[in-house]
C-alpha cells in the first residue's frame, strides 16, 4: 500500500477519509478527493481504496491475497494479528465477530475480491456515510465530504428536523442531505464489485440486560481498563479530567496504572455549592505520581461564549457548541505540560446509569420489587403520583409514540415522569419556529413513525441505547474541534466493549433510587478508594449556564440579526431577537434555545467552508403533511 500524495500529515484524533472499490471508475472518482497533505491506501491493484487523512499513529492496514484490513483509529491490533485475520478472511461478513472483538474506538475498512465494507462504531462516535458519485458508490466517514464532491445543499426538510427539542431517534441520525445516506451505528456498509451495489447489513446487537452485577462487574473492569489501556499504554504524558466524579475518578485512577505519567485536570464551578474540587482533591491524596491541575473557575468561560466565532467545518449542527469554548479552553495548557492526549468521563453517565423506564416492563415481571423502587424513584425525582401512574399504564408502541408526538409539538413540555418512564422526551417547537417549519419537522416524524422500530422493545434499552447515541454525536464533533487545537480527547466510556458489558448488568441492579451507579461503584472498588466511590451526587454548572445567558446575549442578538434560518423561512428573527433582550425569559433556563442556536451555527459555518449552504433565492415548495 502506497501514499498517492506527499502527506502534510495531520493531528491525531481527526481522522476522515473515503473508501473506493476497486474499479477504474472508481479510482477516478477518487482523484476529485485526493487534497494536498490528503493520503492514499491502496488495492492489491494499485488503486486507491482509502483517500482522506489520519496519523500514522491511528492507522494499522494488513494484505493477504485478494483481502485485505484497515482499522483507523484507536485500536490496540497489531499488524501482524491483522495479517492472520486478513489471510483466514474467506466472506466479509465474518468481520463482524473481529468487530465484536477488538477493544478501542475506530473505524474498520475490509476489502475482499473486489468488494468493501466500512463500519464505524456501534456506540455512534465513528460513523459511516455514502453516495453514489458519477455512477460510484463512495463510502465516507464524513456526511459533508459527500456532499461537498457532489454540489449539494442541505436539505431544507433536515433542518427543520433539527429544530425540534430534542429530534428523536431515528431523525437525529439522517443525514443532513438527502443524496447522502446515513448508515445506522449498528450496521456496516457492504458494497459489491460493481462498484455501485450497496447494502446495510447488522453487526451489533446490544446484549440482553440480564447479567448479575457481581458477576458483570469484574467484565465491566476490565473492559474500561483496557479502553483506558489503549490510549495509554505508549507512555508519554496523557491528561485526564478530574471533576471528583465517579467517572472521571475511574479513568484517571486507571490511568495512573499506566505506563502514561498523568496529568489531572480539575475546573471547580462557579456555585459556592458546588463540591467538585473537594471530591478532587480527595482523589489527588490517594494518586502521588499524578501532578494537579486546578484552573480558575472565574477565568473558564461560560456556556454560549464564542458563538459568533466558531469555524469549525461540522457535518451536522451540534449542541456541543453552546460548550464548545468551556470543553477547549484547557487543552492548550495541558498540552503546554507534555500531554499529548486528554481523557474524560463523558459517557460514565450513560453506561454506568441506566434510564428508570425499564421499571415500564419490571412492574408486569416483578410488581412487588419494582412499587418499592419506584416510591423511592418518586420521591428521588418528586414524581407526582397521577403522573407516574399514567406513565406506568402508557403501552404505546414506539410507531404511536411518534405520530402522536407530531399532534403536540406546540404543547408545553412534558413532566420528567412522562420521559424518564416512557419511550423518551417527547419533542417540542417553540414561539420562534415558523409555522412551515412545523409542517416540514411535522410531516418528518410521521414519515418516521410509519416505519420506525425503537432500538429495542424494552423502552429502558431503547432509551440508554438513544442517550448513548445522541451523546456521541455531540462527542463526535467536540473530538474534532480537540483535535484542531492540537491535543485530541478520547472517551473511554464510550468505547463498545465497555458499552457492552455494562448494558448487559440486570436494570435492577443497575438503577436503583437507593444507591448512585452502583455498577460503577462495584467495577471500580479495589482500583478507586472507597472514600473516592460515596460521592452520590455531581455539580450540575446551572450558574454558568445562566450568567453564560445573561453575559452573552449580545452575541445572541448578533447571531439573529443575520439569521441563514430566518432567510429560510424556518424561525421568527423578530422573536428570537426579543427573547435574545430578555435572557431571563420564562424556559431559556431549559435549554429549550439549544437546537436552534446549534443549527444557525451551523449553517453559519457552512457558508466559510467549501460545502453550500440553502438562500431563500432558491425556490423551496414544502411538502403536504398527511
Amino acid at each position: 500500500m502506497t501514499e498517492l500524495h506527499e502527506s502534510a500529515g495531520t493531528g491525531l484524533g481527526d481522522a476522515h477519509f473515503t473508501v473506493f472499490t476497486d474499479r477504474a471508475d472508481a479510482a477516478a472518482v477518487a482523484r476529485s478527493f485526493a487534497r494536498p497533505g490528503s493520503r492514499s491506501l491502496t488495492h492489491a491493484s494499485g488503486g486507491p481504496w482509502l483517500v482522506g487523512h489520519w496519523h500514522d499513529d491511528e492507522v494499522v492496514t494488513a494484505n493477504a491475497g485478494t483481502a485485505a484490513l484497515a482499522v483507523v483509529g484507536c485500536c490496540p491490533v497489531d499488524a501482524d494479528e491483522l495479517r492472520r485475520r486478513a489471510a483466514r478472511l474467506r466472506d466479509l461478513a465474518e468481520l463482524d465477530a473481529l468487530a465484536r472483538t477488538l477493544p478501542g474506538s475506530f473505524h474498520l475498512v475490509g476489502a475482499l475480491d473486489g468488494r468493501i465494507r466500512v463500519q464505524g462504531t456501534a456506540s455512534g462516535l465513528r460513523l459511516v456515510f455514502h453516495a453514489e458519485i458519477d455512477g460510484v458508490r463512495v463510502a465516507a466517514t464524513r456526511a459533508d465530504t459527500l456532499a461537498t464532491a457532489l454540489g449539494l445543499d442541505p436539505d431544507v426538510e433536515e433542518l427543520a428536523v433539527r429544530l425540534l427539542w430534542p429530534a428523536p431517534y431515528p431523525l437525529f441520525e439522517t443525514s443532513l442531505w438527502r443524496a447522502v445516506t446515513a448508515v445506522p451505528p449498528q450496521d456496516a456498509l457492504v458494497v459489491a464489485a460493481d462498484g455501485r451495489t450497496a447494502r446495510h447489513t447488522r453487526w451489533w446487537t446490544p446484549p440482553e440486560p440480564a447479567r448479575p452485577l457481581a458477576e458483570a462487574a469484574p467484565l465491566i473492569r476490565t473492559a474500561l481498563q483496557e479502553a483506558v489501556g489503549a490510549r495509554t499504554r505508549q507512555g508519554g504524558v496523557v491528561s485526564c479530567d478530574l471533576s471528583g466524579g465517579l467517572d472521571s475518578t475511574s479513568v484517571c485512577f486507571l490511568a495512573d496504572r499506566s505506563p502514561a505519567h498523568v496529568v489531572a485536570s480539575t475546573w471547580p464551578g462557579r456555585d459556592p455549592a458546588d463540591t467538585d474540587l473537594h471530591w478532587a482533591e480527595q482523589a489527588i491524596g490517594h494518586l502521588p505520581e499524578v501532578e494537579h491541575m486546578v484552573w480558575d473557575a472565574d477565568a473558564s468561560p461560560l456556556v454560549y461564549e464564542d458563538l459568533l466565532d466558531i469555524d469549525d467545518l461540522l457535518d451536522e449542527p451540534t449542541i456541543g457548541v453552546m460548550d464548545r469554548s468551556r470543553v477547549l479552553h484547557h487543552l492548550p495548557g495541558l498540552a503546554a505540560r507534555g500531554s499529548r492526549l486528554h481523557l474524560t468521563g463523558i459517557g460514565g453517565d450513560h453506561v454506568a446509569w441506566c434510564s428508570e423506564a425499564y421499571y415500564h416492563q419490571l412492574l408486569r415481571t416483578r410488581p412487588l420489587f419494582a412499587l418499592r423502587q419506584l416510591r423511592g424513584f418518586r420521591a428521588l425525582w418528586q414524581w407526582p403520583l397521577a403522573g407516574t401512574a399514567r406513565a406506568l399504564s402508557d403501552s404505546r408502541p414506539y410507531r404511536t409514540w411518534l405520530a402522536d408526538a407530531a399532534d403536540h409539538l406546540r404543547g408545553p413540555l412534558p413532566p420528567s415522569v412522562a420521559t424518564g418512564l416512557g419511550w423518551g422526551m417527547a419533542p417540542r417547537l417553540f414561539d420562534w419556529v415558523t409555522p412551515e417549519a412545523e409542517r416540514l419537522a411535522r410531516r418528518a416524524l410521521l414519515d418516521a413513525a410509519a416505519t420506525a422500530s425503537p432500538l429495542h422493545p424494552d423502552r429502558g434499552l431503547h432509551s440508554d441505547l438513544e442517550q448513548i447515541r445522541s451523546c456521541t454525536r455531540i462527542i463526535r464533533q467536540w473530538d474534532r474541534m480537540a483535535a484542531r487545537v492540537g491535543l485530541p480527547m478520547a472517551s473511554p466510556f464510550l468505547d463498545d466493549r465497555v458499552i457492552e458489558a455494562c448494558l448487559a448488568v440486570r436494570p435492577s441492579e443497575r438503577v436503583t433510587p437507593w444507591r448512585y451507579k452502583p455498577v460503577l461503584g462495584a467495577a471500580m472498588r479495589g482500583i478507586v478508594p472507597d472514600a473516592c466511590l460515596r460521592r452520590t451526587n455531581k455539580a450540575a454548572a446551572s450558574m454558568d449556564a445562566s450568567n453564560g445567558l445573561r453575559e452573552h446575549r449580545a452575541d445572541l442578538l448578533t447571531l439573529w440579526e443575520d439569521s441563514r434560518l430566518e432567510a429560510l423561512g424556518l424561525v421568527d428573527g423578530a422573536e428570537l431577537r426579543r427573547l435574545a433582550r430578555r435572557p431571563a425569559s420564562k424556559g431559556l433556563s431549559d435549554a429549550i434555545l439549544y437546537s436552534t442556536i446549534a443549527a444557525e451555527v451551523w449553517l453559519r459555518g457552512m457558508a466559510r467552508g467549501p460545502a453550500r449552504v440553502p438562500t431563500s433565492e432558491r425556490p423551496f415548495h414544502a411538502p403536504e403533511v398527511r
